[in-house]
């Protein structure tokens, strides 16, 4: 594999339209070709990097140097590699401004005054520091939107109005199981009160503790269920990590209120089982963070 970048001139500004059409075809063109890769557009200058198969990556730059939208395509760089900086994007994407630009470490005052394909060429050595940030950029991206359920943007229109859709009917699901966790806690003081005024008043039995754990445990799985609900509009969680911790939380609190003199040994040790490996895959899942 190789990885070759170049920089061109656009012939005219690109409109944030004519991007989006441009983005779109090479996404297209990218994967059908196993090409991977980012676009870089700033100052009516474009600076790309393609990564795949050396035949097919020379190819592709012969095409594209054959594009009438720009001009003075300057080939930066061909490096043999044996992994891909950009592995998920056929073509990742940055349209970056003046301050953003200025602001990345290692690169100095490039941007000011030698942002062509000719000072792309006379300044090679900070092609590494603009690639390890854009690629930290979009790995972020990834890390914090790549989860999101139902993203509110979406490039088909029918798709997001029905993200938008699905969405409202999460916030009203919400709002009823808010009203179930108020009903429950009623319910807590409710069964409190009755125990303490039936004989012998003002004390439980190991019968009427029980019995109050577990109207505890209702309204605490309630707010678990809460939690998985409102899940499906957050991007600040993993849905995994969340499911298992909720889980294991509903079992470890069933295990408080065990009536083990009553209960089979099957089922105490199928409980256990199920908390172990509920423990250890929540402890997978936040190593692999």
């Amino acid at each position: 594999m190789i990885r070759l970048s170049y920089a061109s001139t656009a012939i005219k500004e690109f409109s944030p339209e004519n991007l989006l059409a441009l983005l779109k075809t090479c996404r297209t063109n990218n994967g059908v070709k196993n090409i991977t890769g980012i676009l870089l557009y700033s100052h009516d200058t474009f600076f790309q990097v393609l990564e795949g198969d050396e035949a097919t990556v020379e190819s592709t730059f012969e095409s594209i140097k054959k594009d009438k939208r720009h001009k003075d395509v300057t080939l930066i760089e061909k490096l043999p590699i044996t992994e891909r900086a950009f592995p998920y994007w056929s073509m990742g994407f940055e349209k970056l401004g003046s301050k953003e630009l200025s602001e990345m470490e290692g690169l100095n005052n490039f941007f000011e005054k030698d942002f062509t394909p000719a000072g792309f060429a006379a300044h090679k050595h900070i092609i590494g520091p603009l690639l390890a940030h854009l690629r930290s950029k979009l790995v972020k991206q990834v890390t914090v939107e790549s989860h999101e359920e139902l993203p509110m943007q979406h490039e088909d229109p029918f798709i997001q109005l029905l993200h938008r859709t699905i969405r409202l009917g999460v916030k009203f699901l919400a709002l009823l199981m808010v009203m179930v966790i108020l009903f429950g806690i009623i319910d807590v003081v409710y069964v409190i009160f009755e125990k303490i005024t039936q004989p012998p008043f003002m004390l439980l039995t190991i019968n009427d503790m029980l019995e109050t754990f577990g109207a505890f445990l209702a309204v605490l799985i309630a707010i678990e269920i809460f939690l998985n609900i409102t899940l499906y509009i957050r991007s600040d969680v993993i849905p995994v990590k969340l499911v298992v911790a909720t889980a294991l939380m509903a079992i470890s609190r069933k295990v408080i209120v065990f009536d083990y003199k009553h209960l089979p040994a099957e089922y105490v040790s199928a409980s256990a089982l199920v908390l172990v490996a509920l423990g250890i895959t929540y402890w997978l899942v936040q190593k692999k963070e």
